[in-house]
């Protein structure tokens, strides 16, 4: 085992827990502290207070939170609400009680008993009648003026951005509460909230890379979910006819400043109902989370966005031809497509060959950069799409749109298809895929396919990336910015 070193502050800071320890005053035998404040409601009810008034004043406050600041006898603690200054007044306590105080340290966790009062400058403040040491700090802060602005350290070390940066804090606030309003938007339109299994033996409902893990009592390989589409699908065909869910995914892919291979998404799926339902459905949501979180217009990578105006809607091709002036309603074989893609310096791999990947991988290239205001690009091929319902008058072509903004993609939707014979040939091309090096292609589920012959009503579906919508919503441009734990690299490697 190696030995742990310590620098000159961690050592004191050692030191002076020990010393308590031996005086039999350990912190962290302290089970409880009761408070009838916390530092939000007690600044809030005496900041009208006069100094005077607080003079005389016989209520008592009980306060606890993190030592963020100590300047000769006054101080700043820190809680979940904000800060409170404190004042120490060494002729009103103690003299053990002050010496106790001169060996307290910057990140010490204390439980306050005190009156309030008033500074000359009019700052409220609590005046100590007694403290209690509840957890001793062994590692400084970094230093306050300088704080904690790398990002790599801030994601990998939590907890010490949490404490040191109220806008990280505040980010993860509003992150729990856009998912609120989420929840209370979906159930208000009338949406069952439902959980599906984390562990899948089949590798279906997106195109992914899993991850694999070992089910020792089933003695098999199992892959964690890289969607949740096929099993809240087969509860449409149960019977029930609107159901979302709110989960963890697993993406076995790479990490980038939208990528973290474990994600939030929302799935839902409403039965009788179209593609077309489901972009009416993100307009109102994405306007609902606006106007509950106060922010009906927001500038997100210096694009200003107005989410009460329509959101544009315009084919995949369409959008092909406007940044390339390619038209391929007029390219109809794989070898012209194959020529396009040449000419446009693009690196196809085996799988890729056909007129439908080609015309994708053209759109991710040049056309999602055109998708700056909130867009919904709808018209998928068919080759990229395998559990879409194929548009009726052109079957290269899928009833599927993802909804972008700022070139960036924030849903996936699809009207489902509900036809087993289609749904299993196309299991059956994605099988050929996976032959050809597609490691994110599907593997054919039969258990599916029978959901599917029990018969599934028209239905419409939709996944949402929630880190991504965070992202948006609280101006931040990395994800593990809005991810409280997201993965990161081994610093030794």
């Amino acid at each position: 085992m190696s030995i742990r070193k310590f620098n000159d502050q961690e050592l004191t800071r050692r030191n002076r827990l020990k010393e308590l320890q031996q005086n039999n005053n350990d912190p962290f035998k302290n089970e409880k502290f009761v408070r009838n404040f916390n530092t939000k409601s007690f600044n809030e009810k005496y900041q009208d207070s006069t100094k005077e008034e607080l003079h005389n004043s016989n209520d008592k406050v009980l306060i606890a939170g993190r030592i963020m600041a100590i300047r000769q006898t006054f101080g700043v603690i820190k809680d979940f609400y904000g800060t409170a200054q404190f004042y120490l007044n060494k002729k009103a306590i103690p003299e053990q009680k002050f010496k106790e105080f001169k060996k307290l340290d910057i990140g010490d966790i204390i439980g306050i008993q005190g009156t309030p009062m008033k500074t000359n400058t009019g700052q409220v403040t609590v005046n100590i009648q007694d403290f209690v040491l509840l957890s001793k700090s062994l590692k400084p802060l970094p230093e306050k003026w300088h704080g904690l602005v790398d990002e790599e350290i801030r994601a990998r070390h939590r907890y010490v951005d949490l404490i040191m940066n109220d806008d990280s804090m505040k980010t993860f606030v509003l992150r729990s509460k856009i998912i609120s309003l989420i929840r209370k938007f979906m159930d208000e339109n009338g949406y069952l909230e439902v959980e599906t299994p984390v562990l899948q033996p089949i590798l279906g409902g997106a195109a992914a890379k899993p991850f694999v893990t070992h089910h020792n009592a089933l003695d098999r390989e199992y892959y964690l979910r890289i969607a949740t589409e096929l099993p809240l699908k087969k509860l449409i065909v149960g019977g029930f006819e609107k159901v979302y869910e709110i989960g963890r995914i697993f993406r076995n892919e790479g990490m980038d400043a939208t990528h973290n291979p474990e994600f939030t998404s929302l799935e839902a799926y409403t039965a009788y109902a179209s593609m077309d339902d489901m972009m009416d459905l993100t307009e109102k949501l994405y306007r609902y989370i606006a106007n509950g979180i106060g922010k009906t217009k927001l500038t997100y990578k210096n694009v200003e966005i107005d989410f009460s105006k329509p959101f544009k809607r315009i084919t995949m091709i369409d959008v092909i031809k406007q940044a390339t002036n390619i038209d391929f309603n007029t390219v109809k074989t794989d070898n012209e497509a194959i020529e396009i893609a040449k000419k446009l310096k693009l690196e196809l791999l085996p799988h890729e060959k056909n007129r439908g990947h080609i015309i994708a991988k053209i759109f991710d290239e040049f056309g999602e950069k055109l998708c700056q205001q909130p867009t919904f690009i709808y018209e998928y091929p068919i080759e990229v799409s395998p559990l879409a319902k194929k548009k009726a008058d052109d079957p290269k072509m899928t009833r599927r749109f993802e909804f972008f903004i700022c070139g960036k993609e924030f849903a996936n939707a699809f009207s489902e298809l509900n036809d087993p014979i289609d749904q299993y040939e196309r299991f059956e091309n994605q099988l050929n895929e996976k032959n050809l090096g597609n490691e994110e292609a599907n593997e054919m589920d039969m258990d599916f396919i029978e959901a599917l012959e029990n018969g599934l009503p028209p239905t419409a579906g939709i996944g949402y990336g929630i880190d991504r919508l965070v992202m948006l919503f609280t101006n931040n441009e990395t994800i593990r910015n809005v991810l409280l734990f997201p993965h990161m690299k081994d610093i030794n490697k």
